[in-house]
């Protein structure tokens, strides 16, 4: 399995809805990280421009075909924009609570049509010193050997900036998305960093709710770079959601210290809080 954007960064990315006020920051952030913006798709204002980033009413207008696009539409119209987008390399998705019967069809049109989907819910991914889609602060991060995944956006911010503050520079910083469904799952992820040589060990940053880890953890013996993971929620309540629509402890099999026992008895190697992740990292790559 190969994520399209570990592969080779994007070079040629769309933005959908680029005209609102969160959108236009990202499209000037990403512009900043070197990230190749070439067009917008924004309804009514094709033919138009916007901080010169060309507008075009349909993504089939495009001159040439993008390798990547960042959706900037509200919950309801991801669907109908995953699927104009479907068959795109790399798709970043950035709306919270996309309702879940929507999500789940968007991210099967996504993999019928070979797209890798980021999201929703997400913040995007960042390849330190090559590029950005979405909004993970750049400055943020460092080129390195590590692969950060996580489940939460505040977490994936405060991970790139502990490791670039600990002198450990980062292969890739993404964020899987914190919806219940999520375009591709931690496993996923973890199968495409086995395939990528540049990636020397995975930081994995999880938390309650799903059972997205389980599938991880039947991965990781497949995996030869040790995974580091580290789980938050440790003493939320039962049946109470935690932040966003994925955190919520349905049963114990949802706890945190369940999923850590699983992914410890894997082979990964489990760490209580970013300190001891951060001690751990050094120790693998020393």
């Amino acid at each position: 399995m190969t994520a399209p954007f570990l592969a080779s960064f994007p070079r040629r990315v769309v933005v959908f809805n680029p005209t609102g006020r969160y959108a236009q920051a990202q499209v000037a952030a990403m512009r900043e990280a070197g990230t190749n913006l070439v067009a917008g798709i924004a309804l009514g204002r094709g033919g138009g421009t916007l901080d010169g980033l060309p507008l075009y009413d349909d993504i089939r207008e495009l001159p040439e075909p993008a390798d990547a696009a960042v959706i900037y539409t509200p919950p309801e119209g991801v669907l109908d924009a995953v699927r104009a987008a479907a068959g795109i390399p790399s798709l970043v998705v950035a709306a919270e609570y996309v309702p879940v019967h929507d999500s789940l069809r968007a991210a099967r049109a996504a993999r019928e049509a070979g797209s890798w989907l980021v999201g929703p819910n997400t913040l995007g991914l960042c390849i330190p010193g090559e590029g950005l889609l979405g909004s993970i602060a750049p400055s943020f991060c460092i080129p390195g050997r590590v692969a950060v995944l996580c489940r939460s956006g505040t977490l994936t911010l405060t991970m790139a900036r502990l490791l670039t503050a600990a002198g450990i520079g980062q292969r890739a910083v993404m964020h899987i998305g914190g919806d219940a469904i999520a375009g591709r799952n931690p496993h996923e992820y973890v199968e495409a960093l086995v395939q990528d040589p540049r990636t020397a060990a995975v930081l994995y940053c999880g938390e309650i709710g799903g059972d997205k880890e389980y599938a991880l953890a039947e991965a990781i013996p497949a995996c030869p770079k040790p995974v580091i993971a580290m789980l938050v929620g440790r003493h939320a309540p039962a049946e109470k959601r935690m932040g966003h629509a994925g955190a919520l402890v349905g049963g114990a099999r949802e706890s945190a210290a369940a999923k850590l026992a699983a992914l410890s008895a894997a082979g990964a190697r489990t760490a209580r809080d970013p300190e001891q992740a951060i001690a751990l990292l050094k120790e693998v790559l020393a």
